[in-house]
């Protein structure tokens, strides 16, 4: 059974010496001067910005409710880019850019030189450290990791610098930067170029990092790994936090739609099996446990690499992976998405109590967002008789749009090349052969596929790369998503509420990834020193994040920030 780590008779310490007492209006002028001990960036994967609301009568004083009574609540955030997929978002929430310019456009983008696809984070050059940490390409549940065929991980198809490079540059690298998470991206991407990037591997059962980053482990990396902390999940199952009868989804335990994977079940309780189950560490990180054991990881971190522990600001990014896995298997308005949302809960009152005894929360910068939100299922939608369903894979080759392009263009040769969700590939190997232009064999395609009931728009890149293209908040997000060299020759947008959930052979429930309002929509909120509390509805952009975590440490913006400074977190 999980562990309810969250002790509630704790109250946060605020020290104040005597000498501060003392100091008059001056001093306390330039107190508020003196720049945070850390700055903790919290990222909560799939994380849509209405869900921590649903729940919030029932949870702990000190979890979401110390960042929504003591910080600047931003309601109305919204990724600008279209393909709101993981990678994309944290990069997005590291550099203050768009994907248009920091070039992570996909989790995975087809690469014309390599002939293959990519994973966004790969790199041969470095490996990782830890022998037996590899994708097993059976039982890995994210299809993005299935595919990739290159182990090495580091930082460098990120283009542009991120928040904790521009941390590091202006300390003279005297900074601690550090990334974390179950996900090997989410770690990566927030830990920058100059950090360090520790993530879970499901196959080693442990964290691991590359030789981008370190020759060797730090000792605390492996007496963690040691420990065997997941050792005490065997044989046991995550199951409900309160009385069944206490939550809004009690009654829908069991849903046809839901996903069942190696016996975990529709229902609770879901049993994570032996630990010498090949899928027990997977179905781990399908449980809050993935993001309780990430926050233990962390704090082992702060502990040995003496976080916080002087006057130069230290940068701690943990990006937390439960909501989306579970969001994958079983939906946004499940009762394992509900449970998990209140046990998130108590895991950030645990971590955020762990801060203040270790670096204080007087000292330190707290600021949580997503990397993206997520849809309802379409079966939960049809419920409600709103419209939903799912979008079957398509070969496009073999469609009869593609067809008829050919037909028409008198091709008999391969025309699509590849096709990488969200993007189509043309050959432009074929189209060299013929006497048409790729931008008109573009524009013939896309006439094609707007026919297709389930197509939202299509769009050629053509267009994208001119500018002339209409002046509407679908094709401005498909622009910001455009990356010359990566991205693909046709985007496709399916209609609201329709996706494709047959990723790379595996089937989930719901999947994340478009330009609507649910997919964009996540929370932003800044807490610490000097930060007035504050609801505000205006719309602001994921990409304001990181120049505003600059402004208030008084450094430069990421090298391509695009962003704004919000002013209610930087304004005294």
């Amino acid at each position: 059974m999980l562990k309810n780590v969250y002790k509630n008779t704790r109250r946060f310490n605020y020290p104040i010496t005597l000498s501060f007492m003392l100091m008059g209006i001056c001093g306390a002028v330039q107190a508020e001067q003196q720049p945070p001990k850390l700055v903790l960036q919290i990222t909560v994967d799939q994380l849509r910005a209405d869900l921590p609301y649903r729940y919030q009568d029932r949870f702990v004083k000190n979890g979401f409710n110390y960042l929504f009574d003591n910080g600047v609540v931003y309601k109305d955030a919204h990724h600008p880019h279209a393909n709101t997929e993981t990678i994309v978002g944290h990069v997005t929430l590291a550099t203050g850019a768009t994907p248009a310019t920091h070039g992570l456009i996909a989790n995975m983008w087809f690469d014309r030189k390599a002939q293959r696809q990519v994973y966004n984070i790969e790199d041969d050059n470095y490996v990782l450290l830890s022998k037996g940490a590899s994708v097993d390409k059976d039982t890995e549940i994210d299809p993005t990791q299935k595919a990739a065929n290159v182990e090495g991980r580091s930082p460098t198809n990120i283009i542009g610098s991120t928040f904790a490079d521009e941390l590091s540059i202006s300390t003279n690298g005297k900074a601690k930067v550090f990334g974390v998470s179950v996900k090997d991206r989410g770690a990566v991407s927030l830990a920058g170029h100059s950090g360090k990037a520790f993530w879970f591997s499901k196959q080693a059962g442990e964290f691991v990092t590359s030789n981008y980053y370190y020759q060797a482990y730090p000792s605390w990396v492996e007496d963690w790994n040691d420990k065997g902390y997941i050792k005490q999940f065997a044989g046991t199952q995550w199951q409900l936090l309160n009385k069944k009868d206490t939550y809004l989804f009690g009654n829908d335990d069991d849903k046809a739609w839901e996903m069942d994977m190696a016996g975990y079940g529709r229902t609770f309780p879901h049993a994570f099996g032996s630990a010498s189950s090949k899928y027990f560490t997977t179905l781990l990180t399908v449980s809050p446990v993935g993001d309780e054991m990430t926050v233990d990881f962390a704090k082992a971190l702060v502990k040995a690499e003496d976080i916080g522990d002087d006057d130069i600001t230290d940068y701690l990014a943990i990006s937390l992976s439960a909501t989306d896995y579970i969001g994958h298997f079983f939906g946004a308005s499940s009762l394992e998405s509900e449970d998990n949302i209140l046990r998130l809960d108590r895991t950030l009152a645990d971590l955020f109590e762990f801060i203040d005894e270790h670096v204080g929360l007087a000292n330190t910068v707290i600021v949580l967002s997503a990397d993206h939100g997520g849809p309802e299922v379409p079966g939960y939608l049809n419920e409600k008789n709103i419209y939903g369903e799912y979008v079957p894979r398509t070969d496009w080759e073999q469609s009869d749009e593609v067809k008829a392009v050919k037909k028409l263009l008198r091709i008999n040769e391969r025309l699509v090349e590849a096709f990488s969700p969200p993007y189509i590939y043309l050959d432009m190997d074929t189209i060299a052969k013929t006497d048409f232009p790729p931008a008109m064999v573009q524009d013939l395609l896309v006439a094609e596929l707007n026919k297709r009931e389930e197509i939202f728009t299509a769009i050629a890149s053509h267009k994208l790369e001119s500018g002339n293209f209409p002046d509407t908040p679908v094709y401005q997000a498909v622009f910001n998503n455009h990356s010359q060299g990566r991205s693909g020759d046709i985007y496709l947008v399916f209609k609201p509420h329709d996706f494709i959930n047959d990723l790379e052979g595996l089937t989930v429930t719901a999947t994340h990834g478009s330009p609507w309002n649910y997919d964009t929509h996540v929370p932003i909120i800044f807490v610490g020193k000097d930060i007035a509390a504050k609801n505000v509805n205006r719309r602001v952009e994921t990409i304001d994040l990181a120049p505003t975590l600059s402004a208030l440490l008084n450094i430069k913006a990421p090298s391509a920030s695009e962003g704004k400074v919000l002013v209610e977190v930087v304004d005294r």
